[in-house]
């Protein structure tokens, strides 16, 4: 698989990532139909793993190649600009969290179930482009264990969007699914951006690698951790966030 990967075009990389962690997405979202009403106990130890594996994968496959390919202060100045990216995204982008609280500006106008769509969106960015990054980078390995490392996170998160979103009502079953499907196809675009970015201008990927690891590790503390523990399940969410790291850090091991 890796010499079939590596005469791939950066194009083709890029796509065929963003497509492989959308379509484990929309698996996660389609398991709705078998599992309509998670609890919110089992929905916060879902959230967990994938944030464990989101917090392994940041420095296994994006801090520490970073590292290697341009040093401490590229890495740590794309940290700051993914941190800050995200940070300006969730202020300025009206959306909604999972259990209804409203952030944003000139939210008031939109539908509740855009607002949650665009909240899940801002999620998915980040995992799109730390695809395409590592599968752009050159190091064929390190971006296919990405993509296995987003796309198993990926379906629990997707059937926790599609869940929450029945649960608050926003439609059907069928409906449902879609919520958390639409949600993860912002992904495809932004692997490919991040595998030509960095194939084109290859100076820039040890900065492209820390902004990807950067606007991960804000989701993970801005977003999903709070999220995990609002609901009186924190050690739920905690033994999920340690089955996630350890997870993808037998990966690592295991692909390397």
């Amino acid at each position: 698989m890796l010499n079939w990967a590596q005469g791939l075009s950066l194009w083709s990389l890029g796509l065929l990532g963003g497509l492989a962690i959308a379509l484990l997405n929309a698996v996660g979202a389609l398991l709705v139909f078998l599992w309509p009403r998670p609890s919110s106990r089992a929905l916060d130890g879902m959230l967990g793993f994938a944030a464990g594996v989101m917090l392994s994968a940041s420095f296994t496959s994006l801090i520490l190649p970073g590292l290697e390919a341009g040093g401490l202060f590229p890495v740590l100045l794309g940290i700051a600009l993914g941190a800050l990216f995200l940070t300006l995204a969730d202020r300025l982008v009206p959306h909604r969290h999972l259990e209804g609280a409203r952030e944003g500006v000139s939210g008031e106008r939109l539908r509740a179930v855009w607002l949650f769509i665009l909240a899940i969106t801002l999620h998915n960015l980040p995992e799109g482009l730390a695809v395409g990054v590592g599968l752009g980078s050159g190091e064929i390995r390190r971006g296919l264990l990405l993509v296995v490392a987003i796309g198993l996170q990926n379906i629990p998160e997707g059937l926790a969007v599609a869940a929450s979103a029945l649960s608050a009502g926003m439609g059907g079953t069928f409906y449902a699914g879609i919520v958390g499907i639409r949600a993860g196809l912002v992904e495809i675009p932004m692997a490919l951006v991040g595998a030509v970015a960095v194939g084109a201008a290859r100076p820039l990927l040890p900065y492209a690698m820390g902004f990807a690891a950067g606007a991960m590790l804000y989701v993970i503390s801005d977003e999903i951790i709070p999220e995990t523990h609002r609901r009186g399940h924190e050690r739920m969410a905690t033994l999920g966030f340690l089955l996630g790291a350890v997870v993808m850090l037998a990966l690592d091991v295991a692909l390397a």
